[in-house]
């Protein structure tokens, strides 16, 4: 099972002054250097954080850049431009503090199928990010995305043992649903050192893309030993399952 880094936030930092540091593009150095698998970027049409030139670095001298974005023609064609590793379509709001739920897979088949043609055309890999939902799984892969990446953002929300377990079980039920009809599987969202084992002890996840609690907790440790962390966690859930 690999990590991939979301540093979204590292540009927030910089952009809240104005200023050229804390540099996002340093940050993809870090933490691909402390054995992050990718590092995720999500350029977002609004540009509240990511910029077009974060991007276009990251993907030039990484060749590791997963870039979230919407299904928006225009960011399409900059993702095109770019030629990222892989990309992640996710559902935008412009008021919302962070992506809110899975993508609407059902409604939109046809579009999704003709933007993983393109990707597909540069030998990009393409992923959508799914609730832990059946019909939603189902329509992902007739839109014929290469991966989902499960929502957990219900599961880490929830405070009670119970409802956690409810949750747990859902991701559960879609993970094993989505890797029976033949589509690889990543997770993230909401994810932090309290929460990610648990869903790591579920069967069939290749990656897991976490950033705010990394990014969090490099203020006090340090970025290189906030990834190291996690991949700990991580790698102690994959020897507990051996």
């Amino acid at each position: 099972m690999e990590l991939g880094v979301n540093i979204d936030h590292v540009a927030t930092l910089r952009n809240a002054r104005g200023e050229i540091f804390p540099s996002p593009v340093h940050a993809a150095f870090v933490v691909l250097e402390a054995g992050a698998s990718n590092v995720t970027c999500h350029l977002r049409e609004d540009r509240r954080h990511i910029k077009d030139e974060d991007v276009r670095i990251i993907s030039d001298l990484t060749k590791k850049l997963n870039l979230e974005m919407s299904a928006d023609e225009g960011i399409v064609k900059i993702a095109m431009d770019i030629m990222p590793r892989s990309v992640t379509i996710v559902p935008e709001r412009r008021k919302e503090l962070t992506t809110e739920g899975g993508l609407d897979a059902i409604s939109n088949v046809s579009r999704f199928k003709d933007i993983n043609s393109e990707f597909k055309s540069i030998d990009c890999t393409t992923s959508a990010f799914i609730e832990p939902d059946l019909k939603q799984i189902e329509a992902a892969a007739e839109a014929e995305f290469d991966f989902i990446e499960i929502h957990t953002g219900s599961y880490a929300g929830k405070t009670g043992i119970k409802d956690k377990a409810i949750e747990l079980k859902r991701i559960k039920e879609a993970a094993r649903h989505a890797v029976k009809i033949g589509l690889k599987i990543n997770a993230g969202h909401g994810l932090n050192y309290e929460n990610v084992y648990d869903v790591v002890m579920i069967d069939g996840f290749y990656e897991f893309n976490i950033g705010f609690s990394i990014i969090s907790r490099s203020i006090f440790t340090g970025l290189e030993s906030a990834v190291k962390e996690m991949l700990g966690i991580i790698k102690a859930a994959e020897l507990a399952k051996a």
